[in-house]
């Protein structure tokens, strides 16, 4: 398909090429060679990380529209970019060609927030090759001290989205390892904090799964098909959880699912939600769903695998130990659903730290929230991290009437 960048001579036929190979070749090709003439002896480290949808592997010929070309991070030492920063930008600037590959070096930028952006909000075209330190950026990007071990309310106050950005991309040159350090701690969650993910996805989808049934009887055909989206998000984001990936936002999130071991098996059932009608087949779907999620979680052989069961609501309620003073000669409540509940509780058990082991089930960040403002904000996130992860003894104070 040939595709043209803007200001671009419209007749000149285009490849489309991924835009962290473009970024790779332009580092090796045009990039480095200047660097090692200019200054031999430099060690840094080069990457394609942060953000644009190259970054994850999910450029086509449509994302060249804006804010995408040849472009790289270099990394040095506080030391080296201090004393060299000015002069390496300078000999870049004066020997990069206007052009790599077909694709123009000085792309304009839709950043409304930097210093030089116009009235419409677009930075002055230039070339993209910014110089960092690896803490410097780490820092800026996530809200954290790349040096510095995480605790639960960093990792929590994390979007999963933000910690793709980080970890996902290329590594073209690192010389000191220091870059390559900081994206392998970053690569997963710590065990723990993976755990209480988990059950707390569990929880979400316990919450809201007869609902299904229950907005249907009341004639809320709508209702119940907002309800079943919900849980099909739900669903999906605990696969990605069960398979240990991080979950991109929502434009990349079904793409990203479909590369998933378990999408072929869940995937159909996702779908049947989506779009069956009657709350019957809706609610048969979102079930079949859970019980094959649980039961990838059995087979994984992951810390608090426990054989899912699926039972009516009235039955789930009725079981020992559950709500003592459930009606039983109301009418029944026959709306399939999970033993979502449970599940959670047997993977919290397995949680080692007693303060993430206390934590009451709201979760991390991007759980418990889905405001554009809020993840893309590293402070705004930590705040609210902070402010939502209480306890559960705190938790239990009575509520204001």
């Amino acid at each position: 398909m040939d595709e043209h960048p803007p200001g671009l001579n419209q007749t000149t036929p285009l490849r489309f090429i991924p835009g962290v190979e473009l970024s790779r070749r332009y580092f090796h090709d045009a990039v480095e060679p200047v660097i090692a003439r200019a200054f031999p002896d430099l060690r840094y480290a080069a990457a394609l990380i942060g953000y644009g949808s190259e970054v994850l592997g999910f450029d086509t010929a449509t994302s060249t529209d804006h804010n995408w070309g040849p472009r790289v991070l270099l990394f040095l030492s506080p030391q080296d970019r201090d004393r060299w920063r000015a002069e390496i930008l300078q000999r870049l600037d004066e020997q990069v060609p206007e052009t790599f590959l077909g694709w123009p070096t000085r792309i304009t930028i839709d950043d409304p927030n930097a210093a030089d952006a116009d009235a419409q909000g677009r930075r002055p075209a230039a070339l993209r090759i910014e110089l960092y330190t690896a803490r410097a950026w780490f820092g800026a990007w996530l809200g954290i001290d790349g040096e510095r071990e995480l605790d639960w309310r960093a990792w929590l106050s994390l979007p999963e989205q933000a910690l793709l950005e980080v970890t996902e991309g290329a590594v073209y040159r690192d010389d000191m390892g220091e870059l390559s350090a900081l994206r392998q701690r970053l690569a997963y969650f710590p065990r723990d904090i993976w755990l209480y993910k988990l059950a707390c996805q569990w929880v979400r989808i316990g919450q809201e799964q007869a609902f299904v049934g229950r907005c249907a009887d009341v004639g809320d055909e709508v209702g119940s098909r907002i309800i079943a989206a919900r849980l099909a998000r739900d669903i999906m984001r605990l696969c990605f959880l069960i398979e240990r990936r991080y979950a991109p936002y929502p434009k990349w999130f079904g793409t990203a699912f479909a590369r998933l071991a378990c999408a072929p098996e869940i995937g159909p059932l996702v779908s049947m939600a989506l779009t069956a009608d009657g709350r019957r087949n809706r609610e048969a779907a979102i079930a079949e769903a859970c019980r094959r999620a649980a039961e990838l979680h059995v087979r994984s052989r992951h810390p608090g695998a426990l054989a899912p069961k699926l039972m009516t609501f009235s039955e789930l309620n009725r079981r020992p130990g559950d709500r003592p003073t459930w009606n039983t000669i109301a009418p029944e409540r026959d709306f399939t659903v999970i033993n979502a509940a449970e599940l959670a509780e047997t993977i919290r058990a397995e949680i080692e730290d007693p303060e993430i082991a206390a934590l009451a089930f709201t979760g991390g960040v991007d759980q418990f929230s889905d405001s554009t403002d809020l993840l893309d904000w590293p402070r705004l996130a930590h705040a609210a991290a902070q402010a939502v992860n209480l306890d559960r003894e705190t938790r239990k104070r009575p509520r204001r009437t």
